[in-house]
């Protein structure tokens, strides 16, 4: 370069993706919702928690009040936003614990085959 200032590159990292570790008892509650749902329920977690599992969006928020199983945020998904999923972020491990899935029916929750009562 002649005379005129240098040119400066920056080149951004890539933060590694999060870690999903999925509690047992989502076996359980996967085994209530039929298998036709699993694969856009799991597509739908793996793309909206491994990079920003704590940005909130209209569809994924932090819960407004504790629920029993330890989870601190939501996401919701499918049609007509039906199915919930549960989960708790560890920043500093880069880990999501997956604690539940359900499925809400009106005003209603269902984990596991079973309603939540809250």
């Amino acid at each position: 370069m002649r005379g005129g200032d240098p040119t400066i590159i920056m080149v951004m990292a890539k933060k590694p993706p999060f870690v999903l570790v999925y509690a047992d008892e989502v076996k359980e509650h996967l085994r209530a919702i039929e298998n036709k749902y699993h694969s856009l329920i799991q597509s739908e977690v793996e793309g909206q928690l491994l990079f920003e599992p704590e940005v909130e969006t209209r569809n994924r928020q932090p819960l407004q009040r504790p629920i029993g199983f330890g989870a601190d945020w939501e996401l919701r998904l499918g049609t007509d936003n039906r199915f919930r999923v549960f989960y708790q972020v560890k920043a500093e491990n880069r880990e999501v614990s997956v604690l539940a899935i359900g499925v809400k029916m009106r005003n209603r929750l269902f984990i596991g085959g079973e309603e939540l009562e809250g």
